[in-house]
């Protein structure tokens, strides 16, 4: 390897890392001493201004460059761009709160130097010599739980498949880039059950660092994300998981709807609903739409999710304009093939809610949250 060409790229997915950048560098400075290195921030427009630190280093240093996203959520996605925004033959993907061991790196690129078969190094924590650190019992269970879901998925025998440390060389990435689901944070498990060949990989332990500076991202929705990257790669062809995701809130929604009626019975007597029974389905069919809105909003859509006051009541106008119609349609539909194409109830029933569900789905993806 010539001294004068780019050896390795470690791309750093950020949100909210701002005191960690700084520290990462001059890590990554040290650990790749004599290497030709760049390092790239994938920032998903962190308030606390992470990009901004980034940038102010990469005025000073030349291997420091920034990709700040706007409007776009998602460590795996932002691990898919800053991979195919290099021209170095191999990269690194780290987090960005020194939890990581960098000073593994120079021994996974040495690995993928010496052997051109090997197509990634992976950072493990359980293999001899890794750990977990100081991991409580309750994040030591809940990643073992992940870990059996993975191996349903996973076409290698890896013993950290959820390892979120690792290096490969970019042209087996930027060859599959176009499928590869980038959903949720484990980009590693999306890389290696995408690939239409077993790829060769190599693990190296490391000890898992407790953080320091800054917050965890881990969360209830982080958990989900990785829960729906499973379902991506296992059914996601069949039917798409934005589409699951939503049929599965408006199945929700019929519970909220009957509950309401429920509720409107218990105060007002079995009279009320019979008796103001277009009233009361009404009221029902609006609660059940405010709540299929927010939380296709806060989950379904969390990458182009409403923030606004005024984004968010427009789009729950348009979610229940588009949801009305979708209602007529249904009925419409089912009576049709009842009345007319002597199809069973059942039958006319299933037709009309799917067609339903699919024209609520299209048009509020691109109405309601695709607009914004």
């Amino acid at each position: 390897m010539k001294p004068d060409l780019l050896e390795l790229a470690v791309v750093i997915p950020t949100f909210n890392e701002r005191a960690n950048v700084p520290k990462l560098v001059a890590a990554l400075d040290v650990a790749l001493a004599g290497r030709n290195w760049e390092a790239i921030f994938v920032d998903d427009n962190s308030p606390d201004g992470t990009a901004d630190v980034a940038r102010e280093l990469g005025r000073v240093d030349s291997r420091v460059r920034v990709i700040q996203r706007i409007g776009r959520r998602g460590l795996s996605s932002a691990c898919v761009e800053g991979m195919c925004a290099t021209a170095a033959p191999i990269v690194a993907v780290i987090d960005g709160d020194m939890q990581h061991d960098e000073t593994l790196l120079p021994k996974m690129l040495d690995a993928l130097q010496a052997d051109d078969a090997l197509d990634v190094a992976i950072g493990s924590r359980f293999v001899d010599g890794g750990g977990l650190g100081e991991w409580d019992k309750d994040r030591v269970a809940k990643s073992a739980l992940a870990t059996r879901l993975s191996r349903r998925v996973l076409k290698a025998d890896l013993s950290d498949p959820m390892s979120g440390f690792f290096m490969i060389r970019a042209a087996v990435v930027r060859e599959m880039v176009p499928i590869l689901s980038a959903i949720g944070f484990k980009i590693l498990l999306d890389i290696m059950t995408a690939s239409p060949r077993p790829l060769k990989f190599l693990e190296l332990p490391y000890v898992f660092r407790t953080r320091e500076l800054g917050e965890s991202k881990l969360d209830h929705v982080v958990a989900l994300e990785y829960l729906i990257a499973l379902y991506d790669r296992m059914f996601g062809k069949i039917v798409p998981v934005r589409f699951a995701m939503f049929g599965a809130i408006g199945a929700l929604g019929v519970g909220v709807h009957m509950g309401v009626l429920g509720v409107i019975a218990l105060i007002g007597g079995d009279n009320t609903v019979s008796t103001y029974f277009n009233r009361s389905q009404a009221v029902a069919a609006i609660v059940a739409m405010t709540f299929n809105f927010f939380l296709n909003n806060a989950l379904t859509y969390r990458e182009q999710r409403l923030k606004t006051p005024r984004a968010l009541l427009t789009g729950w106008i348009s979610f229940c304009l588009v949801c009305a119609v979708g209602l007529i349609g249904n009925v419409g539909i089912a009576g049709f093939l009842h009345d007319y194409r002597a199809v069973g109830v059942a039958t006319s029933a299933l037709i009309g809610i799917i067609v339903g569900a699919v024209w609520n789905f299209v048009l509020s993806s691109r109405f309601v949250w695709g607009r914004y």
